[in-house]
């Protein structure tokens, strides 16, 4: 005759409290766990960092503490604008900077009424019109109530929010943000490109 097993009550409860346990996370929730490549050392993810954002030709969601321990220049961009040429310029300073560390970050906006309708038309011009390599996001407001929580935090820690396309806010290594420049400030400008080269050095 086959013996029936009884579990006893006290295990069974144990178990039933960790099915419970489990179950509780809400569902949608992704916990915040950086990719960190085998045998390296991950860079403290800095607050300012600890937010996700789709990327623009998927909208894949991007973690942005990929970029700790960069130096990153976060620009919002927009397709029909007097500075969109802008986006040669960004491409020249990412290509020759990122292997030292740099990472451009854009993000296109509508706040001034000058970007595109759809994303594919965004995405079309900035990768096979400018060629654009480094990270490219989902159209996303950067400015008063409704800005991003990026860059309400940029604007917050350095007093300036976006006044118009091609704003440019450059953080340190340490994810604190050095400096804000205007729209008129180009990829190319001595000023943008010295504070650069300095926060680059070993």
């Amino acid at each position: 005759m086959l013996k029936t097993a009884i579990l006893p009550f006290a295990l069974l409860a144990a178990l039933i409290g960790t099915v419970s346990s489990a179950s509780a996370q809400p569902t949608g929730v992704v916990p915040h766990r950086p990719t960190v490549a085998a045998g390296t050392t991950p860079a403290a993810c800095p607050a300012l960092l600890k937010q996700n954002f789709k990327r623009l030709q998927d909208e894949a969601p991007q973690d942005l503490c990929q970029y700790a321990g960069k130096v990153v220049l976060v620009v919002n961009t927009a397709s029909y604008c007097g500075f969109t040429k802008q986006y040669e310029g960004l491409e020249k300073l990412y290509a020759k900077y990122s292997p030292r560390g740099l990472v451009v970050l854009g993000f296109p906006s509508n706040d001034f009424k000058q970007e595109a309708a759809s994303t594919k038309e965004i995405a079309d011009l900035c990768y096979n019109t400018y060629g654009v390599k480094f990270p490219m996001f989902a159209p996303t407001a950067v400015s008063g109530a409704g800005a991003n929580p990026l860059h309400a935090a940029l604007a917050k820690q350095t007093g300036k929010e976006p006044k118009w396309n091609f704003a440019k806010y450059l953080i340190g290594r340490d994810g604190k943000v050095v400096e804000h420049f205007p729209s008129k400030v180009t990829p190319e400008d001595p000023q943008l490109v010295s504070k650069i080269e300095q926060m680059l050095a070993p």
